[in-house]
Protein backbone atom coordinates (compact mmCIF):
# COMPACT_ATOMS: atom_id res chain seq x y z
CA UNK A 1 0.00 0.00 0.00
CA UNK A 2 1.61 3.80 -0.81
CA UNK A 3 1.54 5.50 2.01
CA UNK A 4 0.89 9.31 2.26
CA UNK A 5 4.33 10.54 1.76
CA UNK A 6 4.83 7.95 -1.53
CA UNK A 7 1.74 9.67 -2.81
CA UNK A 8 2.76 12.90 -2.51
CA UNK A 9 5.88 12.10 -4.07
CA UNK A 10 4.28 10.36 -6.99
CA UNK A 11 2.15 13.30 -7.17
CA UNK A 12 5.16 15.81 -6.94
CA UNK A 13 6.80 13.57 -9.78
CA UNK A 14 3.76 13.60 -12.18
CA UNK A 15 3.51 17.37 -11.45
CA UNK A 16 6.99 18.39 -12.56
CA UNK A 17 6.72 16.25 -15.55
CA UNK A 18 4.05 17.89 -16.51
CA UNK A 19 5.55 21.18 -15.97
CA UNK A 20 8.58 20.02 -18.28
CA UNK A 21 6.40 19.05 -21.23
CA UNK A 22 4.66 22.07 -20.83
CA UNK A 23 7.59 24.27 -20.71
CA UNK A 24 8.26 22.24 -23.81
CA UNK A 25 5.02 22.55 -25.69
CA UNK A 26 5.51 26.21 -26.34
CA UNK A 27 7.00 26.22 -30.65
CA UNK A 28 9.21 29.48 -29.49
CA UNK A 29 10.65 27.79 -26.15
CA UNK A 30 11.30 24.89 -28.32
CA UNK A 31 12.86 26.50 -30.96
CA UNK A 32 15.10 28.13 -28.10
CA UNK A 33 15.79 25.47 -26.60
CA UNK A 34 17.01 23.68 -29.62
CA UNK A 35 19.17 27.12 -30.75
CA UNK A 36 21.11 26.10 -27.76
CA UNK A 37 21.49 22.86 -28.50
CA UNK A 38 24.99 23.95 -30.11
CA UNK A 39 26.23 25.66 -27.43
CA UNK A 40 25.39 28.27 -24.64
CA UNK A 41 24.43 31.64 -26.13
CA UNK A 42 23.89 35.29 -25.08
CA UNK A 43 20.22 36.76 -25.14
CA UNK A 44 21.54 39.04 -28.21
CA UNK A 45 22.11 35.89 -30.04
CA UNK A 46 18.83 33.99 -28.99
CA UNK A 47 16.73 37.39 -29.72
CA UNK A 48 17.56 37.76 -33.44
CA UNK A 49 17.23 34.10 -33.81
CA UNK A 50 13.59 33.92 -32.50
CA UNK A 51 12.42 36.97 -34.63
CA UNK A 52 10.23 37.87 -31.37
CA UNK A 53 10.78 41.03 -28.96
CA UNK A 54 13.87 40.82 -26.75
CA UNK A 55 10.84 41.07 -23.35
CA UNK A 56 8.92 38.30 -24.86
CA UNK A 57 12.01 35.70 -25.71
CA UNK A 58 13.09 36.89 -21.65
CA UNK A 59 10.14 35.60 -20.59
CA UNK A 60 10.18 32.31 -22.64
CA UNK A 61 13.36 32.00 -21.16
CA UNK A 62 12.38 32.44 -17.58
CA UNK A 63 10.05 29.60 -17.94
CA UNK A 64 12.67 27.04 -19.14
CA UNK A 65 15.32 28.20 -16.49
CA UNK A 66 12.07 28.10 -13.73
CA UNK A 67 11.96 24.39 -14.76
CA UNK A 68 15.25 23.32 -14.85
CA UNK A 69 15.93 22.64 -18.43
CA UNK A 70 18.31 25.99 -19.08
CA UNK A 71 20.72 27.61 -16.74
CA UNK A 72 21.72 31.12 -16.78
CA UNK A 73 24.88 32.82 -16.14
CA UNK A 74 26.06 36.46 -16.04
CA UNK A 75 28.89 37.17 -18.26
CA UNK A 76 29.67 41.06 -17.83
CA UNK A 77 27.06 42.86 -18.63
CA UNK A 78 25.19 40.04 -21.06
CA UNK A 79 23.16 37.07 -19.92
CA UNK A 80 24.21 33.65 -21.54
CA UNK A 81 21.95 30.81 -21.26
CA UNK A 82 22.76 26.67 -21.75
CA UNK A 83 21.04 23.65 -21.60
CA UNK A 84 21.53 22.43 -17.91
CA UNK A 85 21.15 18.56 -19.09
CA UNK A 86 21.85 17.42 -22.79
CA UNK A 87 19.59 14.42 -22.47
CA UNK A 88 16.51 17.06 -22.58
CA UNK A 89 17.05 16.27 -26.64
CA UNK A 90 16.59 12.75 -25.96
CA UNK A 91 13.04 13.36 -24.94
CA UNK A 92 12.63 16.15 -27.50
CA UNK A 93 14.19 13.41 -30.24
CA UNK A 94 11.75 10.32 -29.00
CA UNK A 95 9.21 12.35 -30.87
CA UNK A 96 10.63 11.16 -34.12
CA UNK A 97 8.53 11.59 -37.61
CA UNK A 98 6.99 8.14 -37.35
CA UNK A 99 5.39 8.44 -34.44
CA UNK A 100 4.39 11.80 -35.43
CA UNK A 101 3.49 10.68 -38.31
CA UNK A 102 1.44 8.50 -36.78
CA UNK A 103 -0.46 10.82 -34.64
CA UNK A 104 -1.44 13.08 -37.15
CA UNK A 105 -3.01 10.31 -39.07
CA UNK A 106 -4.80 9.12 -35.85
CA UNK A 107 -5.94 12.90 -35.95
CA UNK A 108 -6.59 13.05 -39.23
CA UNK A 109 -9.01 9.99 -39.66
CA UNK A 110 -11.05 11.26 -36.74
CA UNK A 111 -11.71 14.50 -38.36
CA UNK A 112 -12.91 12.38 -41.45
CA UNK A 113 -15.19 10.03 -39.23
Amino acid sequence: MIGTSQLASVEDYVNFKADLFSALGDPTRLKIVLFLGAGERCVCEIVPHIGLAQPTVSRHLSVLTDCGILRSRRQGNKVRYSVTDPRIFNVIDALESGFVSSLQGEITSRVRR
